[in-house]
């Protein structure tokens, strides 16, 4: 594995950028479905109180 990063030093950088950019990703798409879900959960409640009135 060593031979490999010897002959190709690049590859560790695009290896740490492809990660990096997978954890952009990730957070981006874990932080929206948290607001969905708040965004559903607010609108329920909302039509419940509107309903027991």
């Amino acid at each position: 594995m060593s031979d490999l990063f010897d002959e190709y030093p690049m590859l560790i950088f695009a290896l740490e950028s492809l990660l990096a950019l997978f954890l952009l990703v990730f957070i981006v798409v874990w932080t929206s479905s948290g607001k969905k879900k708040a965004a559903r959960a607010n609108a329920s409640e909302q039509q419940k109180q509107q309903k027991s009135q």
